[in-house]
């Protein structure tokens, strides 16, 4: 049974079967191929009503393409170098090795878009990995989460205006934090000590996040 991806000409029988109406198993057995590549196969590219065999075979190099690592971020390379001093600045900062790596292969895409599947067998993790790792990034701003409604599944996107949904996301829980110090501070006693610093902790917070969420908002059409 041949192996590989689909040729072009393949993609034309199958368009042709799917026009007589013959079924996936049908199309499979005169193509010599699993059934489940071609129920796949169109699935992923319009249904069978939707299956364009040209587009079909474009967007199968479109992706592989995706998911070739370019010479310059090849192990040893001056890209490569430059992906992992990024990832360790990001690890310098807080954020977790694991979401670091996702995010900086999303940042250094082409088009910034990957699904799940391909960041997994991009950096040779665990689904669950990489599942955590999109869900921090989508929680905090710095990715949002597509519907692919053609492959059925979520595709993560990272784009210019993540940088702003990120800071704003960020201040919000800032302000919140400053919220908190400002009421614990009324409960213990303006009076006393504890509450004083409390006090002068939230205020300096609130005043700092509200500064910032000013800039962020001046300076966004930046990014568009």
């Amino acid at each position: 049974m041949p192996g590989g991806r689909l040729t072009q000409q393949e993609r034309q029988r199958i368009a042709a079967g799917l026009a007589g109406g013959l079924s996936y198993a049908e199309i499979a057995r005169r193509l010599d191929r699993p059934t489940s590549t071609i129920s796949r196969e169109v699935a992923r590219n319009g249904g069978p009503s939707g299956y364009r065999p040209q587009q079909a075979h474009q967007a199968t190099i479109q992706r592989a393409r995706r998911d070739t690592p370019t010479p310059s971020r090849a192990a040893g390379a001056p890209g490569g170098a430059v992906e992992k001093e990024i990832i360790e600045l990001a690890v310098r900062s807080g954020m977790a090795r694991m979401t670091a790596r996702v995010h900086v292969d999303l940042l250094l895409s082409e088009d910034g878009r990957r699904t799940a599947a391909e960041l997994t067998r991009r950096l040779k993790v665990s689904p669950a990995s990489v599942s955590v790792a999109v869900n921090s990034l989508v929680q905090h701003g710095y990715v949002r989460r597509e519907r692919d409604p053609q492959r059925r599944r979520d595709v993560y996107v990272v784009d210019d205006e993540a940088w702003y949904q990120s800071i704003v996301i960020s201040a919000r829980q800032t302000l919140e934090s400053a919220q908190a110090a400002m009421a614990a501070a009324e409960t213990l006693g303006l009076d006393r000590p504890v509450g004083q610093r409390l006090a002068k902790a939230g205020t300096f917070l609130e005043r700092v996040v509200l500064d910032l969420q000013e800039s962020a908002d001046r300076w966004r059409p930046f990014l568009t």
